[in-house]
């Protein structure tokens, strides 16, 4: 069993930052990986970046890379997802999950219950 807790959305002006929190919780979940996906009104969940727990290899979509940075603390059972150059087109509900390496929904398990990122343009 493993327990996902999302925080720090809000609202944000264009070119703005924020950084989520993904704290996990119950069993060791060294073995996982934990990707951030993203669902804006009327889409469908999208990924963003993924982070492997054990080797902390990473991926990023297309969208976000050079902007976002996925990154792991250890000692906080942590995962964090900092987003800089905010576009309004990043405006959505941002969710944490463990599961399987990769970039589907599908691959993975444990899902946390989602935090609101808006940006104003």
């Amino acid at each position: 069993q493993v327990q996902l807790v999302e925080s720090g959305g809000g609202l944000v002006q264009v070119g703005g930052s924020l950084r989520l929190s993904c704290a996990a919780s119950g069993r060791t979940f060294s073995r996982f990986a934990v990707g951030w996906f993203r669902q804006a009104p009327g889409k469908e969940r999208e990924f963003v970046a993924t982070i492997s727990w054990a080797t902390y290899n990473t991926d990023y979509a297309d969208s976000v890379k050079g902007r976002f940075t996925i990154s792991i603390a250890n000692a906080k059972n942590t995962v964090y997802l900092q987003m800089n150059s905010l576009k309004p087109e990043d405006t959505a509900v941002y969710y944490c999950a463990a599961g399987r390496y990769g970039r589907y929904p599908s691959q993975y398990e444990y899902w946390g219950q989602g935090t609101q990122v808006t940006v104003s343009s």
